[in-house]
């Protein structure tokens, strides 16, 4: 049977987000940050201030604290060396994922990851904590030209799974995933298990919230179910939680 398939139906596409959703790496990312920052500037931001960026890419955020495009640059460099040299410390799962993909997997959904990390890196993340071989595709921040909110790396994903946007869902933890979404014509569940808290991601207006992804099969078939008594996904509530 063809990954998609499912008793001769096709099944949804699954997209996700991966820090913050799939992968625990906000200490790991709060600690680069914080390295890069001692490093090259003569202060050093709230973490607020960087979690509220977590979900776009690394230079777009640096360029947001850097004096200059080549403090941004080195303080990616800086970032990302102490990234590498960390990752295995400081990188943690979240309870059910591994399972919840596995099972996602053997009922033939495609899955794309869809990341504001570099290929390589979100693949280091992938292998450490064992997920390397739950993904059709990965989109990093170095194989699109724009980022989220942006819906190009959605839409990536999508062509490359070979799948368009009706029906399609992406599972990610910031306002971001949620606008880049919401942008490429996808269903968007804000993944309450991140930093973000559940009104940071309502005033996204995901179209359904999930507090353990543990949870996301379950609701997937909701949605299939409100989708064959109504003929479309348009009909969904905002927000709503499963």
């Amino acid at each position: 049977m063809l990954q998609g398939e499912r008793a001769g139906l096709s099944v949804r596409p699954l997209l996700f987000d991966l820090d913050g959703t799939l992968v625990d790496s906000i200490e790991l990312i709060l600690s680069s940050f914080r390295h890069a920052c001692r490093t090259h500037l003569d202060r050093l931001p709230p973490d607020e201030e960087w979690i509220a960026g977590i979900g776009t890419p690394l230079l777009t955020q640096l360029r947001g604290i850097a004096p200059s495009d080549a403090v941004a640059e080195a303080m990616a460099q800086s970032y990302r060396a102490f990234q590498r040299e960390h990752h295995d410390t400081l990188m943690r799962e979240y309870p059910g994922v591994r399972e919840t993909l596995a099972l996602l997997r053997g009922r033939g959904h495609p899955t794309a990851l869809v990341t504001s990390k570099v290929s390589e890196l979100a693949l280091k993340a992938l292998v450490f904590t064992g997920l390397e071989n739950t993904m059709d595709v990965i989109v990093g921040c170095d194989n699109c030209s724009q980022h989220k909110p942006h819906p190009e790396p959605v839409l990536l994903a999508l062509r490359q799974l070979g799948r368009g946007a009706n029906g399609a869902v992406f599972v990610g933890d910031s306002p971001h995933d949620v606008a880049s979404g919401k942008a490429a014509g996808v269903l968007t569940v804000g993944a309450l298990w991140g930093p973000f808290s559940r009104s940071e991601l309502e005033q996204a207006s995901p179209d359904r919230l999930l507090p353990d992804i543990r949870e996301l099969p379950a609701l997937l078939d909701r949605l299939d179910l409100d989708a064959g008594n109504h003929g479309t996904d348009s009909n969904l509530s905002a927000g709503r939680a499963i």
